[in-house]
């Protein structure tokens, strides 16, 4: 029981890594607060998490800051406290590709949701956590902040190199305060959100070609990842980038 006591909120969690993540939290002790703007997939992960787990559902769109608030002063009064803020909401629009071609709505919502969405996470989250007298805050960030993508996605890629410079910045804001803030980077991943674009074989293998391992990462490995980063096994990590990414930023090449 890795979170025993521990009450954490996890938006994007009607599917991939925030629905795996609200599962594992729960099975590690954790009270969590499941937050999407899909209610319907909310549902879902409710269902999924084991009889006996205390979760609750919340609506909300992250990019709002009238819904962010809610969603943690709702976290407080039905839980008493938060200690772990897992800022996991994303999206990747299929519009999205180089400069010349993205169009600016394109840009626009995908750096609210992906970014904006992180920065209101915290600015409601944080003070929460801080009440509860420490914590952790997880934000998810790619392996594309870090090099570029193998195809066209500017404004994802913006999107997620920012995340990693407000990660770095809160790390060191508050980190005498017990709060510890650390970006999880993702490796490709056999979710929804990317199988939607790579919907052929040759798309598929296209891209795990920069893979050393070869295949894709599951949703269920990212949790993983995360529950470590939520734990106090993680104690004395801050401010980190967290590649879980097969060896994709460690290749240059990749065997045959």
């Amino acid at each position: 029981m890795r979170l025993d006591g521990k009450v954490a909120l996890i938006t994007g969690a009607a599917s991939g890594i925030g629905r795996e993540s609200a599962i594992l939290f729960s099975r590690e002790g954790a009270r969590v607060v499941c937050v999407d703007i899909d209610a319907k997939g909310l549902d879902g992960t409710l269902d999924l998490i084991a009889e006996g787990g205390e979760a609750i559902a919340i609506t909300a769109d992250v990019a709002k800051a009238a819904d962010c608030q809610r969603m943690v002063a709702t976290a407080e009064e039905r839980f008493g406290e938060l200690h772990i803020l897992f800022n996991n909401a994303g999206i990747m629009d299929s519009g999205d590709d180089d400069a010349v071609n993205t169009d600016e709505a394109v840009f626009d919502r995908t750096i609210a949701v992906n970014v904006k969405g992180v920065f209101l996470g915290c600015k409601f989250g944080i003070p929460a956590i801080r009440r509860a007298g420490g914590g952790a805050i997880i934000n998810t960030a790619s392996f594309v902040a870090v090099v570029g993508a193998a195809t066209p996605q500017l404004a994802y890629t913006a999107s997620k190199g920012a995340v990693l410079a407000l990660t770095r910045e809160l790390a060191v804001i508050h980190a005498r305060e017990g709060i510890r803030v650390n970006a999880l980077c993702p490796g490709p991943l056999r979710t929804e959100l990317l199988m939607k674009f790579l919907n052929t074989e040759e798309k598929r293998q296209r891209r795990l070609v920069h893979v050393p391992m070869g295949r894709f990462g599951e949703a269920a490995e990212m949790a993983q990842a995360a529950l470590w980063l939520a734990s106090d096994e993680s104690s004395f990590t801050t401010g980190s980038t967290f590649m879980v990414d097969g060896g994709l930023t460690a290749a240059y090449v990749t065997p045959e």
